[in-house]
């Protein structure tokens, strides 16, 4: 394999053609402003995607590149917890050329992602499909978890057992299928395993989130195979002075309140940052009344510093975060049992490597992290303790970027990680386990001016090495080692306008829990009888669409179509045990299919239309049974409107009645509930005011959400206003 992708490359470089020698170099150069307002903003990072070059702007808002090659480039304006501004620019030959940017706080713009092949890049240039949301964007919805925070976005949906443990579902994918990140590292929770169980992620804190949905198992793993979900703190680059933020936030309904604030302090070679926040929620209110439990408190910090001389960096980061959450009961059982849930993840994280080497690899980034996450179930009345969970991980990993040579770039690199999981109590349903990873994995990219290819492929191994225990004895070790690989077109049709296709072959591992479980799972509401037997899943995807991007019109088009050989899924026995349905971990062929579009289209400068839709359809081909908590259909159309500062986004969402039910599920009545979203700004040279607002469900709808594991008793949140206030200084 690794013979032919050497030959493959070489054979590349042959016919690609060696850039031109002896044309004279090119100076770029601009201004930065905020807003409306037109004032400059200085300590802006500017940077030139394709030559991974970067300055920032100076008391004047300017910025300047010299000896730049002539070529098309990517630029990218980046300023802390405000979304980037994106431009594209023809670079001529012994010429200046000139791109100002304005650096909004909303709105409708050109975006970058690192998630979907690990290096920046811009959304328009992207193959795979990918979403981006901002803090500002963020502090709008709920950020009592993650999975609230995301609920909406496009083939998004979210899985939930209250609000403190809602979990992002994509495309249907849940659990073990969608992994969750921060800076790109594994967060060591366990919000995969079970419906209670939360991921240890302070949304306010975080300056963006990436979502990468299809198969992302080149670059991060093998249970990706439904997406990404990236939280993004920053830190990325030194630079001179300090910036910050601080931010509060307030609801009526539930009596939410929270805050954060955090800074940085750089030098030329230096960055030193930290920020701390917390939040509070009290039980929900819907048009039938208060959701008792569903309380969620949380506390967060984090704090780190880089070094970064001219051809190498190092950084340390530390993350901590605490919780304490309700689980929402049954009001109409006789005895109910009240419990609350109490996580906490301490993560330690070393990052460093070298750029700008002359040589084959370009540049080359290690890091190693180890989290420490526990959490217990706590009998609110008496307090006691009840299951005590501990996940112990430590992941190592090195990646490469080769030089581009002619239309041909890449990274390759490895990955690994050790967890070691433990439980005791009445839901310690695996025993103690260690599981051991590790893979190689690769990239390649083909850029030529109409048409981008992209190859890929990873070889990972999973090791799991339960211990003997007294109730159930030793269980047997399981190996497995499987091939991911993928490969992907974008062809520019017209001015604006690409077509892309991806086609995936994914591979996963059975979780622990599917292959060690045993007894009752209040958190899934079975009984759980695990098959250390199971066979590694196989798949093989499809993805297509269409984009356009221009100055009044935007549309985004996806399909996609997947189908997984021997699939992990619960399956009924009929029995019941303990008031929990018995279901055994069975495997069988799986078909995924759906669609997902958006169009943004402009009637005057200052308004907007922006349409949605997304929907699924997900059955067991052997016996075309639905598969369990899959979203309705779901339309979205809503109005961007701006007047100088101020933006607003009235919007009205629609989902369709969910009848297509597995055997232990129960249908869910359709829904449209109306929104009114918006931001101002307060903008000076230094700082600058952002004031978002959410009025959510202003006709306090009664609906509930099909992806619920309480959805009979606990609808959704009724009608609240919100209202967040962000001090940004620069």
């Amino acid at each position: 394999m690794i013979i032919q992708r050497f030959l493959f490359a070489f054979i590349v470089l042959v016919f690609s053609g060696l850039p031109v020698l002896g044309q004279a170099n090119a100076t770029l150069r601009g201004t930065v402003t905020l807003g409306e307002t037109g004032k400059p903003v200085h300590h802006v990072l500017i940077t030139i995607l394709q030559l991974k070059r970067s300055v920032d702007t100076d008391e004047a808002g300017k910025y300047q590149f010299t000896d730049v090659p002539p070529g098309r480039y990517d630029v990218v304006a980046h300023l802390d917890r405000i979304p980037d501004s994106v431009k594209s620019i023809d670079v001529t030959a012994g010429a200046e050329a000139t791109l100002d940017f304005r650096i909004d706080l909303a709105g409708i713009r050109e975006q970058v992602t690192v998630t979907a092949t690990g290096t920046e890049q811009s959304l328009s240039s992207s193959i795979q499909s990918v979403d981006v949301l901002g803090s500002v964007e963020l502090a709008k919805k709920s950020p009592v978890s993650l999975g609230e925070a995301l609920d909406g976005e496009l083939g998004v949906a979210k899985r939930s057992f209250g609000p403190g443990t809602a979990r992002p579902v994509i495309r249907g994918f849940d659990g073990d299928r969608v992994l969750v990140l921060q800076d790109g590292n594994r967060v060591g929770g366990l919000g995969f395993e079970s419906g209670d169980h939360a991921e240890p992620v302070d949304v306010l804190t975080v300056e963006r989130v990436e979502i990468v949905k299809g198969p992302a198992t080149l670059l991060y793993g093998s249970n990706a195979i439904g997406g990404v979900v990236n939280t993004i703190s920053g830190h990325d680059s030194p630079h001179h002075g300090a910036n910050g933020y601080i931010t509060g936030l307030g609801s009526t309904n539930s009596a939410q309140a929270g805050g954060s604030a955090g800074f940085e302090f750089g030098t030329q070679r230096w960055l030193v940052w930290g920020n701390a926040g917390g939040q509070r929620s009290g039980d929900y209110d819907t048009p039938i009344g208060k959701v008792q439990n569903s309380f969620s408190r949380e506390i967060s910090s984090a704090a780190g510093f880089g070094f970064y001389p001219e051809k190498a960096f190092f950084s340390f980061n530390y993350n901590f975060n605490k919780r304490r959450y309700g689980i929402p009961f049954d009001p109409n059982e006789p005895d109910p049992e009240i419990v609350e849930l109490n996580p906490r993840r301490h993560s330690v994280e070393l990052r460093g490597g070298f750029r700008e080497n002359p040589s084959f690899v370009q540049a080359g980034t290690f890091s190693v992290q180890y989290n420490n996450y526990t959490h217990a179930e706590i009998e609110s009345l008496t307090g006691e303790l009840g299951t005590q969970f501990k996940n112990n991980t430590t992941t190592y990993q090195g990646i490469f970027d080769q030089r581009k040579i002619g239309h041909l770039s890449g990274r390759f690199g490895f990955w690994g990680s050790h967890r070691d999981f433990s439980a005791a109590g009445e839901e310690a349903l695996a025993p103690p386990t260690k599981h051991k990873t590790f893979a190689v994995f690769g990239l390649q990219n083909l850029d030529f001016e109409k048409v981008a290819l992209q190859f890929g492929a990873r070889l990972e191994t999973n090791r799991y090495r339960p211990e003997a225990t007294e109730a159930r004895g030793l269980l047997p070790d399981r190996n497995f080692t499987g091939f991911s690989g993928a490969a992907g077109i974008r062809v520019n049709t017209w001015n604006g306008g690409a077509l892309v296709a991806n086609y995936s072959h994914s591979y996963r591992a059975p979780s622990l829990e599917e292959l060690y479980n045993f007894g009752p799972h209040p958190g899934n509401l079975a009984f759980e009888i695990g098959d250390p037997n199971l066979v590694r899943e196989r798949g093989n995807g499809l993805d297509f669409g269409v984009r356009h991007s221009s100055r009044r019109l935007r549309f985004e088009a996806n399909g996609f179509y997947y189908r997984i050989k021997d699939f992990v899924f619960l399956a009924p026995t009929g029995d019941v045990e303990d008031g929990l349905i018995v279901a055994n971990y069975d495997q069988g062929g799986t078909r995924y299919a759906g669609t997902e579009a958006r169009f943004e289209t402009q009637f005057h400068p200052a308004v907007w239309l922006n349409l949605g839709l997304d929907h699924v359809n997900a059955e067991l081909t052997e016996t075309n049974t639905p598969l369990p908590r899959i979203p309705p259909l779901r339309v979205r159309a809503g109005l961007e409107l701006r007047f100088k500062s101020l933006l607003l986004n009235p919007e009205i969402v629609m989902a369709n009645r969910q009848d297509r039910l597995f055997p232990t599920e129960t249908p869910t009545a359709g829904y449209a509930v109306a929104n009114l979203s918006g931001s101002y700004l307060i903008a000076g040279q230094h700082r600058a005011h952002i004031i978002a607002f959410n009025f959510f469900n202003m006709g306090d709808t009664l609906y509930r959400n099909h992806l619920s594991f309480i959805k009979q008793f606990a609808p959704e949140m009724g009608r609240g206003f919100r209202v967040t206030y962000t001090l940004r200084f620069f």
